[in-house]
């Protein structure tokens, strides 16, 4: 069985173990257009801090990694192009120039996305970066440690955006953040945690400017500055923009069904519209679990689960199961606080139209009684209000509790109510948590038995 993968990041590279480390008779080649692999995004911000051992550690796998099981990942080789009926892609071999074509039994697209540019007068101006990959990694490392770089806007709250903000505040740069979005992390933390996240990120010293979008980017060849859809400027030797992602996918055009934006139109099995091409990664909309919908969830996590899924089932003509979709479950430090959200939100749910309750708890991490590393932590529970399944939540503290996240995305896959969690039976130590969980708690509270916050 002769399987092709184009792309070479987290979901190409689990695609590839699985298939050859699951079939004795597969034979794997990746194709991936870029000259490394494969360098891991959400780990940039360690790197900029120092926190790793080098750059190019900073990695997926290497290639030695597949080739050892048999595998090729021939890098500088895009896919240009292909052909469903005699079941052949196109390459580019960008080393050489030359182009070839390759055979295939089964294909999985994994091309990703890319940063979505601003379509703005200067967005071509020297000093307006993006931050995604390898590439982009070293020129912002660059910039960080230079001392003639003094004022960075960085355009966009998202997860990119806000580690962006803290790495050059961090540095000591003056640091100003643009969005029409009216709170940081607007897109996973309902008003009550963003709000604190606010705050952490004002005493930080970086300006936070929502509410707003880029209207222009100043200067003459080299950026001086950012200008807002009000007129306001704002001085700028560097700017980062953190505005979303496009699909990798117009070399698909006319060959496989897309949307109205591209993205790539799956079957409950993550097949494509032509036969024995499959696609997973950020350039799909998986199923969002919680919500029963499709949606975009760019997260490495979700690549990998689709490709374990998609070698599982390629080989069965009709699956026994559809893809079981994902709860879009995420986590980031920003400066002294920790943060995790999964499943629905109230930014999310207000665009699918889907009817939600919700409730916070806010206490100690621990019994008051304990005084040494005792935060405040906020759970926030998301639920049906008529059956009182859970459908997301998030929590928020400068105590390190991301792994309650886990449990909440364990819950809702396990399609449990707040009943359920209200007396799960979690472990008591008061060096670590409460009597009733603060799980226990939240759901509790969310029922009604604890006056809410």
């Amino acid at each position: 069985m002769k399987i092709v993968v184009v792309g070479a990041s987290h979901g190409g590279h689990e695609a590839a173990h699985e298939a050859l480390t699951r079939y004795e008779n597969a034979e794997v080649t990746v194709y991936e257009a870029g000259d490394f692999v494969s360098f891991m995004s959400c780990g940039m911000q360690l790197f900029l801090e120092g926190k790793v051992t080098d750059r190019d550690d900073v990695r997926n796998f290497k290639p030695a990694d597949l080739e050892k099981f048999g595998g090729k990942v021939l890098t500088k080789h895009e896919v240009t192009g292909i052909d469903t009926d005699a079941k052949k892609v196109t390459v580019k071999n960008w080393a050489t120039g030359e182009s070839f074509e390759d055979s295939y039994d089964k294909l999985i697209i994994s091309s990703g996305v890319t940063p979505a540019t601003i379509p703005v007068p200067g967005n071509d101006l020297e000093n307006v970066y993006l931050m995604r990959g390898r590439d982009w990694a070293t020129k912002i490392n660059d910039k960080l440690h230079d001392d003639s770089v003094k004022s960075v806007v960085v355009v966009g709250t998202g997860y990119i955006g806000i580690e962006a903000a803290e790495v050059f505040a961090k540095a000591g740069k003056k640091v100003t953040v643009i969005d029409l979005i009216n709170r940081p992390l607007g897109n996973y933390l309902d008003e009550e945690l963003a709000d604190k996240v606010r705050t952490e990120l004002e005493a930080n010293g970086i300006n936070l400017h929502l509410g707003h979008t880029v209207a222009a980017f100043e200067g003459e060849g080299t950026l001086t500055g950012v200008k807002d859809d009000a007129g306001q400027s704002f001085d700028a030797d560097l700017a980062i923009v953190a505005a979303g992602v496009k699909p990798n996918t117009k070399y698909l055009e006319g060959t496989i069904d897309l949307d109205q934006r591209g993205w790539i139109k799956t079957d409950p099995y993550l097949r494509t519209s032509a036969k024995d091409v499959y696609a997973i990664g950020d350039a799909i909309l998986p199923l969002f679990a919680p919500a029963g919908q499709p949606a975009p969830i760019a997260l490495a996590s979700t690549a990998r689960r689709e490709a374990r899924y998609v070698i599982e089932t390629m080989t069965m003509e009709k699956p026994a199961r559809s893809f079981a979709g994902v709860n879009g479950s995420s986590a980031l430090p920003v400066f002294d606080y920790n943060l995790a959200t999964t499943g629905v939100n109230a930014n999310n749910a207000e665009k699918m139209n889907l009817k939600i309750a919700s409730s916070l708890y806010q206490a100690t991490v621990r019994p008051e009684f304990v005084t040494n590393g005792n935060p405040e932590i906020l759970i926030k529970l998301i639920f049906n209000p008529d059956t009182h399944a859970i459908m997301g939540g998030q929590v928020l503290s400068k105590a390190d509790v991301t792994a309650h996240a886990n449990t909440i995305a364990l819950a809702i896959k396990a399609k449990m109510t707040l009943e359920d969690l209200a007396e799960a039976d979690f472990f008591f130590q008061p060096g670590y948590d409460r009597q009733w969980s603060v799980l226990n708690l939240a759901a509790q509270t969310a029922l009604g038995e604890i006056p809410s916050v």
